[in-house]
C-alpha cells in the first residue's frame, strides 16, 4: 500500500488517485484505471509494476523513503506555492475570499485559506505543510541531491 504517499504528492500538485478511496484492489483494475486516467501506477507489487508500461515500483514499506524513491524516478516533489489538489479527497481547491467565514478550526490570523470544491474541507499553510515540507527536504536530500526539481506539468499518479 502506498496510500501515506497520495497526501503529499497532492501537496506538491500531483493530481493523485488513492486505489483503495476508489475501491480498487484488483490488479487488472489497477491497471485498468492507470491506463484510462493517463496516470502513473505507483506501488509497491513488483509483478504489477513489471505488467504495467507507465509505473514506478517502490521498495521500500516506509512512506519518508518511499519518497526518495519516487524523488530518484524523477518525480517532482516540491510543495506548490498555490495548492490545488484537496490532501484529503483528491477534489479542487479554491481560494477563499478573505470576507468570507471559515470554520472555527481555522487559526486566527491565517490569510490564505483555501475549500475542497468537492469535500468541504479547508486548508491552510500551518504547521502540517511544513512538517510535509521537511519531510520532502529529508527525502530529497537522502538521494544525494539539494533540487527538489522544477515541475513543467503536474503529473498525474495513483497509488
Amino acid at each position: 500500500m502506498c496510500g501515506a504517499l497520495a497526501a503529499p504528492l497532492r501537496m506538491c500538485g500531483h493530481d493523485t488517485l488513492y486505489a483503495l478511496d476508489e475501491g480498487i484492489e484488483a490488479d487488472e483494475r489497477l491497471r485498468r484505471r492507470s491506463n484510462e486516467t493517463g496516470r502513473t501506477l505507483v506501488t509497491r507489487d513488483r509483478k504489477l509494476a513489471e505488467r504495467t508500461p507507465k509505473s514506478i515500483f517502490l521498495s521500500s514499506r516506509d512512506p519518508d523513503d518511499q519518497l526518495a524513491e519516487l524523488h530518484a524516478a524523477g518525480v517532482s516533489l516540491s510543495l506548490d506555492a498555490e495548492p490545488t489538489w484537496c490532501g484529503q479527497c483528491n477534489g479542487r481547491l479554491r481560494t477563499v475570499n478573505t470576507t468570507e467565514a471559515v470554520p472555527t478550526y481555522v487559526p486566527d490570523g491565517v490569510t490564505q485559506v483555501w475549500n475542497c470544491t468537492a469535500c468541504g474541507q479547508y486548508f491552510w499553510k500551518g504547521s502540517h505543510w511544513s512538517d510535509v515540507g521537511d519531510r520532502i527536504e529529508r527525502a530529497i536530500s537522502s538521494c544525494g541531491s539539494a533540487d527538489a526539481g522544477a515541475r513543467d506539468e503536474p503529473d498525474h499518479h495513483t497509488s
